[in-house]
């Protein structure tokens, strides 16, 4: 039997693969795995035991959440309901509201036909997948589940749980003064916003203005079934000639529960998450706060990047795709900043998890702080050419261990040297591996990609 929880939760086709019988009983394992028998935890809460639900503006994410807090409230913990919100937000409140876990119901950046539910321990963080085994092994099976005033209660709390998630990430670059004056560091940047139609639809225009900046919004109008529909940080088109018809000096995308953010300069070129990576983390040592003056990616991130930082006297540490190991190698070493590509960043002065609208307030405040434009501060993390190929039907397991292919991969590091290199990995999903090559010019990475490609192909085949 495959194994429920993937890589990022649950997911799957909203009432076909996550049902509300699935949900339900989701949030009846959850509470029996992650409920807190320390009696300290609910002192001045009456004994009660509690957990936070938020989803995004998927249509399906109404019957999901009911059901996923009838399983919680029938195994005996209050549930607050906060309604939209995105995932990092609930990470968030589930730390500061001393709840003994979170969830969140919502499929990131897929289709909206698509859903999924992850969870949050105690103190906002994503459960380990040993976590997610004891749930799993308890799903379905019948318990000794309490009765009359053991039942759990339901509330709905949504403007006061965004409320203040929003003061949160405000406060991150504009804390309120010894005067209860809220400053404005963002005053007189004009900017655009793509809220993707998802879960920081209110939350991101409201964040960027109370900090100072202008803001020209676009798909912050969420109907059930248009969340990432041709918007947001998948589909960036709208946002880039946004940005040059409205004379903005930049624009930041979203996906639909905005835990990642990417950005576009004034001329409308995207500027990916290795680049905002890199301009956070030369913006943190200069400020002392990056931890070991050290920036944790994964496998996926350009070498330009790691080059970039190499002069400015940043190390790396390389990670397997994922935010969730990105954060358990920032844990495990003490560092402050790490993330995806794709956007993820994770800001461990502030956050537990990747934070889509704190990333693009910092991100902000740095273009404010340095005085430089956008298209300046990202010309300084060069991209190297890459190509990426996905090689279908293929013994992906294999690839790691056939004699062939690994001395393809040799040939061709050496042949690259330092200016360079190559990546085989197999899908999490699907039997394919995809190979990725970074040379200094494109036509040297289409190559190295194409003759790696049909050797794996040839020697992997089913």
């Amino acid at each position: 039997m495959p194994k429920l929880f993937g890589t990022d939760g649950v997911r799957g086709l909203a009432n076909r693969d996550l049902t509300a019988r699935l949900a339900l009983d989701l949030g009846d394992a959850a509470v029996r795995v992650l409920g807190d028998t320390d009696a300290n935890a609910t002192e001045g809460l009456g004994g009660r035991r509690r957990a936070l639900i938020g989803r995004d503006t998927r249509v399906s994410g109404d019957f999901l959440a009911s059901a996923l807090a009838a399983g919680m409230s029938a195994g005996g913990f209050d549930v607050i309901d906060a309604g939209i919100i995105p995932t990092p937000g609930v990470a968030y409140l589930t730390s500061v509201l001393n709840v003994e876990m979170g969830a969140v119901i919502s499929a990131s950046h897929n289709p909206m036909p698509d859903n999924g539910i992850k969870f949050f321990a105690r103190g906002g963080f994503k459960l380990p997948d040993a976590k997610e085994d004891e749930i799993e092994a308890v799903l379905g099976q019948d318990w000794e589940r309490p009765t009359g005033a053991g039942v759990g209660r339901v509330s709905q709390d949504n403007v006061t749980a965004t409320n203040l998630y929003i003061d949160h990430l405000v406060s991150t670059i504009a804390p309120v003064g010894a005067d209860q004056k809220q400053p404005k560091p963002l005053k007189g940047l004009k900017i655009v916003a793509d809220c993707a139609n998802g879960a920081t639809s209110v939350v991101a225009p409201e964040a960027l203005r109370r900090a100072g900046a202008e803001v020209v919004v676009i798909n912050a109008s969420p109907d059930g079934y248009n969340i990432n529909k041709h918007a947001g940080s998948t589909h960036p088109e709208q946002l880039q000639a946004m940005v040059r018809a409205s004379d903005a000096v930049m624009g930041v995308a979203f996906d639909g529960d905005a835990d990642r953010c990417l950005a576009v300069d004034e001329d409308g070129t995207m500027v990916n998450g290795d680049q905002i990576m890199g301009i956070l983390a030369r913006a943190k040592k200069r400020e002392g706060k990056l931890a070991h003056d050290t920036l944790v990616v994964t496998v996926m991130s350009n070498l330009g990047l790691k080059l970039a930082l190499k002069d400015m006297g940043i190390a790396t540490v390389q990670t397997a795709v994922g935010d969730r190991y990105v954060l358990e190698e920032m844990l495990r070493g003490g560092y402050t900043l790490g993330g995806e590509q794709s956007g993820h960043v994770i800001n461990r002065e502030f956050a537990t998890t990747g934070d889509g609208t704190l990333t693009a307030l910092t991100l902000c405040n740095e273009v404010v702080r340095s005085g430089k434009s956008l298209k300046q501060l990202a010309a300084d993390f060069p991209q190297l050419p890459q190509t990426l190929v996905n090689v279908p039907n293929v013994d992906k397991m294999a690839a790691s261990t056939n004699v062939a292919v690994q001395a393809a991969v040799k040939r061709e590091e050496q042949l690259l040297g330092d200016t360079g290199r190559v990546l085989l990995r197999p899908s999490g999903t699907e039997p394919l591996v995809r190979v990725m090559a970074e040379a200094a010019t494109q036509q040297q990475a289409d190559e190295v990609c194409a003759r790696l490609a049909q050797v794996v192909a040839d020697e992997l085949k089913l």
